[in-house]
């Protein structure tokens, strides 16, 4: 996850697709923790889905981080291990 600044006809700096802007939920990882928060505006690569954010939101979502501890709702999703693959 990256920072830019917003303007449009930026490309993509791993595979140079076109990114456009989309509201997402972003998967933010602050100080060894992954959280994930919705409705997070953010640029997308339309080719390998990168995703960047503009200053203020990357600031924004470092505030939401810090103050994890007031998060109300958690989710549960399946989790695989990688050895399951040995067929």
């Amino acid at each position: 996850m990256r920072t830019r600044n917003g303007r449009k006809g930026v490309s993509c700096e791993f595979c140079s697709g076109k990114v456009e802007p989309r509201v997402i939920r972003a998967r933010f990882l602050f100080k060894g923790d992954a959280l994930y928060i919705d409705h997070v505006p953010a640029w997308v690569c339309k080719q390998c889905g990168e995703c960047y954010y503009d200053a203020p939101v990357y600031k924004r979502l470092e505030r939401i981080a810090r103050q994890r501890k007031r998060i109300k709702q958690t989710i549960s999703f399946p989790l695989a291990e990688y050895s399951m693959a040995d067929a």
